[in-house]
């Protein structure tokens, strides 16, 4: 059972729609992929779990997913929520400004970092920006009239311009050796790796010859851009599939462990529960399972 959506290929050059409790059943699994998602909120709130933390979104509230992040998204509160969920390919936003990094890479330097800076607010911005900016993207988007595609990606780069400059003025140091540092596309082969095979026993030094690194360098480095080390990041894997299978299965705890990594069904209660602070059985039955 893998996280990893293998393709960067949407319906769409750009996708656009409403997700809202008369119409979108949470929780939405635990997953990876390629592309971007901005998610606003019109009404109530929703929780992300966003690279092993947790964010609870009210109205008002944007969240930017960079790529190759995992999360999964849950209602916070039983009363009706509605937000707006846009995604595109961030290789297609290009700044002509040569000194702005490559956005995939920015992205994914932000999220490394130990502030939630991917997290706006209406307040943020002039009034009514963030939810005129999404309502109008998916007006193009239903739309689809001449040129709609263009139009959209215009609107995004001004926007993500916008964020940027906060970042910068934040004291953020964004300049393209920073998240040259910190990014590097030789940890995918990593990341996929982890994904297709956390099952079984994984070497962190299997890991670094993958990637082309010495040991030392890709620790340092995979900390460096997830945030946690790659051990973590890998028992944080496990967990997210065992989470799915208690979610979306009616699979026992000993083979839930067996397929996720775990040596056995304690080890996998005892992690899952320093995680989420409640068990296994607990966690499944919180959520109507």
């Amino acid at each position: 059972m893998d996280l990893f959506e293998y393709s960067d290929i949407l319906n769409s050059p750009v996708e656009a729609f409403y997700c809202a409790d008369t119409s979108t059943k949470l929780p939405v699994r635990s997953h990876w992929h390629y592309f971007v998602e901005m998610l606003y909120i019109e009404e109530g709130s929703i929780t992300v779990n966003f690279n092993n933390l947790s964010y609870t979104l009210s109205k008002g509230d944007m969240m930017i997913i960079p790529p190759q992040t995992v999360h999964s998204i849950y209602q916070s509160t039983p009363v009706p929520f509605r937000y707006i969920c846009i995604k595109f390919n961030a290789r297609r936003i290009q700044f002509m400004d040569s000194y702005i990094p490559d956005t995939s890479a920015l992205l994914a330097y932000i999220a490394g970092l130990k502030e939630p800076h991917y997290i706006f607010n209406d307040s943020d911005f002039e009034d009514g920006l963030l939810k005129g900016f999404f309502e109008k993207i998916l007006s193009e988007v239903r739309s689809r009239e001449y040129g709609y595609y263009n139009y959209i990606y215009n609107r995004i780069t001004g926007l993500l311009l916008q964020i940027i400059r906060k970042w910068y003025n934040s004291g953020i140091p964004l300049s393209k050796e920073d998240i040259a540092n910190t990014d590097s596309s030789l940890l995918h082969e990593a990341l996929i790796y982890i994904d297709k095979h956390s099952n079984e026993n994984i070497s962190i030094d299997h890991l670094a010859k993958l990637s082309n690194m010495s040991y030392s360098y890709f620790a340092k480095q995979f900390r460096m851009k997830y945030g946690q080390s790659c051990k973590q990041y890998i028992e944080f894997i496990r967990l997210s599939k065992a989470e799915n299978l208690l979610l979306f299965t009616n699979y026992d705890l000993s083979y839930i462990a067996n397929e996720t990594g775990f040596s056995d069904c304690s080890h996998l209660i005892r992690c899952f529960k320093k995680k989420y602070d409640i068990t296994p059985k607990q966690f499944r039955k919180s959520h109507g399972m």
